[in-house]
């Protein structure tokens, strides 16, 4: 008891010296002269018409040391992940795992015939891909695949078709060389269908290669060639036709998707049209795939071919009737299984790279696993995040969102909201994984390529949001929000939660990679000098 109660004196006392310091003329000295840095990064030109909010919080004191706009709503782009994927690690817990199994609905006869059908059934696993290492982890670039058609997009090496493979071994293994009856994907743990609103990849409890094909491109050796063109994972699904062409060097790169013609057995003809130019590298493109079930079913079937076992492709559109086959959905009918690594690892995953597809997955995920809904389920996700912030004690009149990902246009939450939800994220037993799942300036995930060169470089733990649209008047893009949202420890040692916000900036036209260069960058500055400064 003695050794308790030193410990909470010693606490307190820390506590109420940082916070009588904080009172200090020192520490006025030094939020004025953050404030004056502030003005200064956002009195450039390009801002005469941008809103920006801003809040540093102090970890270590639990008061706000700076406030700008803080409590009138920004729009938070990606940022809202933060409340979306932490609220998820809160209640399903790090260790929760997906398991993704394969039933039999007959019996194996001794001659390895299923009479029956095969059903993967759909537990809304993000990662049936080549995401998933020996050792548990999962992999990620810092440009994400889902994010085609920038120089920095990379998919993570190795088989996209990992898990489906795997599976397709255990089958083998399972003593099944023919079947007699259908292989089916089953889709019914939440609505299939939807496309998730930043990317346009297509929300499904099944989630194959993050229901992508990535299709890089590369120039031919002069201008009037065939551009060449890699597909990963190739498939029967989809084929493409190259109709692009090699343009002069320093030319327009305008590669874009076709005619996607669907074929009567489900499956697609993409023609890939535009120029690249002859002095580009090599970019790799996603094409989202329009119903990821059947692109399982048909990836399983081919799958299982290679090992062996005789399998068809079932009839496309024909109603299947899961409810009542859900009956054989019993152990004694498991005949392969896939279990994910921990739910950890796919927060990380989400938050590094700003995966829009797993975060928009997340209230149907927690509507289905956690609530049990039936029907609404998205909604039944958002009670249960709901119900978790208000018990955190957060003013949710400074928060709306809509999706998992911040891609809607009903997603705002003011400075003061998210600064304080941070906090609240702090002080749990989770937080060290949560922090360590942000991208870190300068170094890794949405900020690799942003302060670099910083003092704060390593330093700042944040999240990165970006939301924008063309304007068409100007031929420019419109970016209404761009944000930063994280955690830092100052050169001081005082830590600090932050929430910064730009919107409404316009910019030349020239993709995501100025709006980070530029406007992130900006936002990176004023990171680092609380860095700097310690305010």
């Amino acid at each position: 008891m003695r050794k308790i109660a030193a410990h909470s004196f010693r606490h307190a006392l820390g506590a109420t010296l940082l916070f009588l310091a904080a009172c200090t003329p020192v520490f006025a000295q030094r939020r004025a002269e953050f404030a004056a840095q502030v003005a200064k990064i956002i009195s450039k030109p390009l801002y005469r018409h941008a809103t920006f909010g801003i809040e540093v919080y102090s970890l270590d004191t639990g008061k706000v040391v700076y406030a700008k706009n803080a409590q009138q709503l920004f729009t938070p782009a990606s940022t809202t992940k933060l409340v979306t994927e932490g609220t998820a690690l809160e209640l399903l817990g790090p260790n929760f795992r997906f398991h993704t199994r394969v039933y039999r609905t007959g019996p194996i006869a001794a001659d390895g015939t299923l009479h029956g059908d095969l059903i993967l059934v759909g537990s809304g696993d993000p990662n049936l891909s080549g995401r998933i290492r020996p050792n548990g982890t999962l992999a990620w670039e810092n440009w994400d695949h889902t994010y085609g058609g920038s120089r920095y997009t990379r998919a993570v090496p190795g088989d996209p078709l990992l898990v489906i493979h795997e599976l397709a071994k255990k089958i083998a293994a399972a003593g099944i060389k023919r079947i007699d009856g259908q292989v089916l994907v089953d889709a019914t743990l939440f609505p299939e269908g939807a496309a998730e609103l930043g990317t346009g990849a297509i929300i499904s409890p099944v989630v194959v290669n993050d229901n992508l094909i990535d299709v890089t491109v590369t120039p031919g050796v002069k201008p009037g060639d065939p551009v060449n063109i890699h597909v990963s994972p190739q498939s029967a699904y989809a084929q493409f036709i190259n109709q692009a062409t090699t343009g002069a060097p320093g030319s327009k790169n305008t590669i874009d998707w076709g005619q996607d013609k669907l074929k009567a057995d489900g499956s697609h003809v993409v023609t890939v049209i535009g120029s690249m130019p002859a002095d580009s590298p090599s970019i790799l493109y996603s094409y989202d795939v329009p119903q990821p079930s059947r692109f399982a079913e048909m990836t399983l079937v081919e799958a299982l071919r290679q090992d062996g076992v005789q399998a068809n492709f079932s009839p496309y559109k024909t109603p299947v009737d899961f409810a009542t086959l859900s009956a054989d959905y019993t152990p004694a009918n498991v005949v392969a299984e896939h279990v994910s690594p921990p739910f950890s690892q796919d927060v990380k995953v989400t938050l590094k790279v700003s995966q829009n597809l797993h975060a928009s997955l997340v209230p149907y995920i927690l509507g289905a696993v956690l609530a049990h809904a039936r029907d609404h389920i998205e909604q039944a996700g958002f009670n249960l995040e709901h119900a978790f912030l208000e018990k955190a004690g957060l003013d949710l009149s400074g928060a709306s969102q809509s999706d998992g990902a911040g891609g809607s246009g009903a997603a705002f939450f003011t400075p003061d909201f998210m600064c304080h939800y941070l906090a609240y994220m702090s002080r749990q037993k989770n937080f060290p994984i949560f922090e360590r799942a942000l991208p870190i300036l300068g170094k890794d995930g949405t900020l690799f390529n942003i302060g670099v060169h910083s003092p704060a470089a390593g330093h700042v733990f944040a999240k990165t949001g970006t939301y924008m649209d063309n304007d068409r008047l100007n031929d420019d893009l419109m970016v209404t929000g761009k944000g930063l949202a994280g955690y830092l420890v100052a050169k001081n040692g005082r830590r600090y939660a932050f929430a910064l916000y730009a919107n409404h900036v316009s910019l030349p036209l020239g993709g995501l990679d100025s709006i980070e260069t530029v406007i992130g960058g900006t936002l990176g500055q004023i990171a680092a000098a609380i860095y700097e400064i310690g305010p």
